[in-house]
């Protein structure tokens, strides 16, 4: 039904105050998930739309591509496979739109441009660093990548990946969707358009607010809190 689709850094102050149990926008986003969805993140349809197919992801991403197995094939010089198998795992979900899928799979048709993406994914999702260094050195490796005509570096594809494979950690950025569902939940949500650490990290303090708000429900992992925005912003969910 919907289109839309690091360790979480420990919320500040500020993201901490930015929502409460108690607060007339977290009560009324609450009661519209549950009118979707009675039986919260354990309700059968909630399942069946916004969660199953994204598990699937994830669980397809682990069967092909886990950290051994990327090294392996990383070490192997087999760039193109990882490559193929990382846009084959995204293509069976919604989470892009049809223009960012074609921007990815012609960035990553040469040789060198699966390389360069082969060895950032890496990086980005297992490499050693600091998570800012890690992220902004993945937004650097995705705005280099080659491209046709649509830009390669938006919100969502440097965030899909991280939220296939650890999904326990990571979050997927739908902007327009995101920014409506803070502004509805009452969540400063610092939004810029070019992909940057204090963005992410200010997206993470805002699941992490939701997870703490929701923690009666017990969400997961950050399927269950990206899918909460998603039904706060998405059109497919009128209030």
């Amino acid at each position: 039904m919907t289109l839309h689709g690091t360790v979480a850094a420990a919320p500040s102050d500020r993201a901490a105050r930015g929502a409460s149990s108690d607060s007339r926008q977290v009560r009324r986003a609450r009661k519209k998930f549950l009118h979707y969805f009675p039986g919260g993140f354990r309700d059968a349809t909630y399942l069946e739309w916004e969660r199953d197919y994204k598990w699937q992801a994830h669980e397809r991403w682990q069967e092909l591509l886990d950290k051994r197995g990327m090294r392996a094939l990383l070490d192997g010089g087999k760039y193109q496979e990882i490559a193929a198998h990382a846009v084959r795992v995204e293509s069976r979900t919604n989470l892009l739109f049809s223009f960012e899928k074609m921007a990815l799979r012609d960035a990553v048709k040469s040789r060198a441009g699966a390389r360069a993406f082969a060895q950032g994914l890496y990086d980005w999702l297992h490499g050693s660093g600091s998570p800012q260094k890690k992220f902004e050195r993945w937004c650097e490796v995705v705005g280099e990548l080659p491209r046709r005509q649509t830009r390669v570096r938006t919100w969502p594809l440097v965030t899909v990946f991280g939220f296939i494979a650890l999904p326990e950690q990571h979050v997927f950025l739908k902007p327009n969707v995101t920014r409506r569902a803070a502004e509805r939940y009452g969540f400063d949500f610092q939004y810029r358009s070019q992909p940057s650490w204090d963005v992410y990290a200010n997206l993470l303090e805002f699941c992490e607010t939701v997870r703490r708000d929701l923690r009666d429900l017990r969400p997961r992992d950050m399927i269950d809190v990206q899918s909460f925005l998603w039904v706060q912003g998405s059109d497919e969910y009128p209030d």
